[in-house]
């Protein structure tokens, strides 16, 4: 459990699917100097920054290399996280293969599972979202693989220019990237972390859930006066949500064809 002591003007902050490097380096830059004005943006605000996953589309760190790139990223969130800002990383299904890079290089804090959050008052469940809930079973096998370590050992035996390019490319086939299929509302009985929600209310009071993957920005009232958010992406709608000590709410940063 994660406990925080908001201080007076000060907010917590939630962001997930930045997917950097998709489909190109390059055209993912301008939504990476976007997601950097955002952070320099809410520094002097930010009571502690949750980055909920697939922040890169790909990332796999072998023992003395990370991928090339995101430097504009890397280098505010060290910069954020050394004025003092407490910043937590939720692994996603673009960037599970995260190990101590960022606790090591950057000191923040890295969860590979959904973390309970205490916060004047409020409990949060906050994670990627990727796994949870009934289906997906095929995902939920691959992910096994993915996560067994003798297949981590194996991909790591691939030069870095073959594997890293070689995911990449795999990578930016996912749906969620190319194209807009399932990035709508499947109502509530279908959305699956909706019944995941329902299922952990059951046994246990929350006042929100947080999580992202599904890159469709959605705020569902639940049953015990629970909310369920998905904070969206940045790619298509540049969302997050902000808790401000009393309520929680979903916001959408100046869209790329607007001022910011």
């Amino acid at each position: 459990m994660i406990e925080i002591a908001l201080e007076a003007g000060k907010n917590l902050y939630f962001a997930s699917d930045n997917h950097l490097g998709a489909p190109t380096a390059a055209e993912s830059l301008p939504r990476e100097r976007r997601f950097v004005a955002w952070l320099e943006q809410i520094k002097d605000e930010a009571g502690a920054i949750f980055l909920l996953g697939d922040l890169f589309d790909f990332w796999f760190e072998y023992k003395t290399v990370v991928p090339k790139g995101f430097v504009r990223t890397l280098g505010t969130l060290a910069k954020l996280r050394d004025s003092g800002i407490p910043i937590y990383f939720f692994v996603g299904n673009h960037d599970l293969w995260m190990n101590d890079y960022f606790s090591k290089e950057l000191g923040i804090d890295v969860f590979h599972k959904p973390q309970e959050i205490v916060c004047c008052g409020k409990r949060f469940l906050v994670g990627h979202g990727d796994g949870l809930g009934p289906g997906d079973k095929g995902y939920k096998r691959m992910k096994k693989v993915f996560t067994n370590p003798f297949c981590q050992w194996l991909f790591r035996w691939l030069h870095p220019d073959i594997g890293v390019r070689l995911a990449q490319y795999l990578s930016v086939k996912n749906k969620l990237i190319s194209g807009a299929e399932d990035v709508h509302f499947l109502g509530e009985e279908n959305e699956w972390l909706v019944q995941y929600c329902l299922k952990k209310l059951q046994t246990a009071h929350y006042d929100y859930f947080l999580f992202g993957h599904r890159h469709l920005p959605m705020t569902i009232p639940l049953k015990g006066g629970a909310t369920y958010i998905n904070t969206g992406d940045w790619i298509h709608y540049y969302t997050y949500a902000l808790f401000d000590g009393k309520e929680l709410q979903l916001t959408t940063y100046p869209l790329p064809d607007s001022n910011p």
